[in-house]
């Protein structure tokens, strides 16, 4: 009989352990439903910031397509601006000065007027050379003025 009581003692331990490890095992399971409960909520929180992100998105980007085409517009008006300008400039030019033919082939925009020659704005030397004979002139001429005494050599310096 007392293998028979060791056996039943025995057994209530173990049904004492299996029902302590059922507690634990069904808090463990509140626990990681409540996480899966916060995880799930957190996941949808987290899609509609999302969604929320891609609409502003999408509405910035039309803005900036807009903003970028207007832009485009507004270089192109500014572009056909000077051209109308110019051209009206060459037809006040024909007008003014019956003599001068505004389509001559001579007649070419990429040239100006430097020291009463023409020559292309490209040729950088010529404008350097331009700015040279200015300042020679005006050496020449504070040389002339100091010789005919009509400012003090102290004066020129």
């Amino acid at each position: 009989m007392e293998e028979l009581q060791g056996k039943v003692d025995k057994l209530e331990e173990e049904k004492a352990a299996s029902e302590k490890a059922k507690e634990s095992w069904d808090a463990e399971r509140k626990r990681l439903a409540t996480w899966r409960v916060l995880c799930l909520d957190s996941e949808e929180k987290l899609n509609k910031r999302i969604w929320e992100l891609e609409e502003d998105y999408e509405n910035l980007k039309d803005k900036y397509d807009g903003a970028v085409g207007e832009l485009d517009d507004l270089k192109t008006s500014i572009i056909q601006e000077h051209i109308n300008g110019f051209e009206k400039g060459l037809r006040q030019a024909a007008f003014f000065h019956k003599e001068v033919d505004v389509t001559d082939v001579k007649f070419d925009v990429n040239k100006d007027v430097v020291d009463g020659r023409l020559v292309n704005e490209d040729d950088g030397s010529a404008g350097e050379e331009a700015d040279v004979r200015v300042e020679e002139k005006v050496v020449e001429e504070v040389i002339e003025a100091v010789d005919a005494g009509e400012v003090g050599a102290d004066a020129a310096e």
